[in-house]
């Protein structure tokens, strides 16, 4: 069987998934992909899949209001303007950095933050005292138990990791990922500390993530009358409906140009891979985004946005409501 980010964390689905497997069973190497997670699934693995696209369809069916009343609040910070500091001051040097995107890590609120490794970085066998998310922007990370053998992540792997589970992490070049915790502080604790909380670590490679275009949900602004044409978004976590948190991947093919339109509470989105350009409503200037900028912004907003490299763009979006990817007519 396989875990198939894009409806792992909605809840009748994750009881299934994480209930049948260890953590080294459900690792998902890239060669597994064509067979195991793109047309081959078990008949409960195909239910769910199709219950989870009426139910994902069925809610955005409507699209986003046009007019929520709400003033909207929009911030750019650049991958080259985001400051660093010691991730683990503890370790001194050899301690990887951080860099806090919003929140505070150090605090008790949602808190995203980039984190940075060397090459040939390796931590000790730890715990951490709250669960997190994270996904993979540059190099390879490896996060897993300590016995495990390296299941090198690349860029745009998606990972969890529950508060209590002992693991260690490295990386193979430097590696750089963005970390999510929906609560702090975020603290490093030794291993005799280790509890499980229930909860069940997933690692998944870029290759077995679902994406969806437009003829699959109405979060995307049209249909795609040819697969890999048009913008995508696989759905990762939470609970996608009107005003509930939920963490995304939308991904943009080379040459994209049309606009993102949020009615969200709150929407945070970290470039991942790829070039892409931003401009903001109201405002002439245009910026460029490379892997590590982010973008955050409350209430109604729309921005016209372009990917404009060779390969596409893609984007992990946090975001409390729904958004809507719009392509240029």
């Amino acid at each position: 069987m396989c875990v198939l980010a894009g409806f792992n964390d909605i809840h009748t689905i994750t009881l299934y998934l994480q209930k049948q497997r260890s953590r080294r069973q459900r690792r998902l190497e890239p060669t597994m992909k064509s067979k195991m997670c793109r047309g081959h699934y078990t008949y409960k693995q195909t239910s769910l899949l199709a219950v989870f696209l009426i139910v994902m369809t069925a809610s955005a069916s409507n699209g986003i209001a046009q007019d929520s009343g709400k003033k909207s609040a929009t911030k750019v910070v650049l991958a080259s303007e985001v400051q660093w500091q010691q991730l683990n001051p503890k370790r001194g040097d050899s301690s990887p950095q951080a860099a806090t995107l919003w929140g505070d890590r150090n605090g008790t609120e949602a808190t995203g933050f980039l984190v940075k490794f060397v090459d040939g970085f390796s931590s000790p066998p730890h715990i951490h005292n709250v669960s997190y998310r994270g996904v993979v922007i540059a190099g390879g990370v490896h996060n897993d138990d300590p016995e495990a053998k390296p299941m090198w992540m690349p860029a745009g792997s998606y990972w969890t990791q529950p508060a209590g589970e002992v693991h260690i992490t490295a990386s193979r070049g430097v590696g750089i990922a963005f970390i999510e915790i929906d609560k702090g502080p975020y603290l490093v604790l030794p291993v005799e500390e280790a509890a499980d909380n229930g909860e069940r670590p997933v690692n998944v490679d870029p290759s077995n993530i679902v994406w969806l275009d437009g003829t699959n949900t109405s979060w995307i602004g049209q249909p795609q009358t040819e697969i890999g044409k048009g913008p995508e978004i696989a759905f990762l976590w939470g609970n996608p409906k009107d005003d509930q948190i939920s963490g995304t991947l939308v991904k943009l093919p080379a040459g994209f140009s049309g606009k993102i339109h949020s009615q969200a509470e709150s929407f945070q989105a970290v470039v991942v891979a790829g070039q892409s350009t931003l401009q903001l409503a109201d405002e002439a200037e245009i910026k460029s985004l490379s892997p590590g900028s982010y973008v955050t912004s409350q209430g109604a907003v729309s921005h016209q946005i372009s990917c404009q490299t060779g390969d596409s763009c893609v984007i992990y979006v946090r975001s409390k409501g729904k958004f809507k990817v719009i392509p240029q007519s």
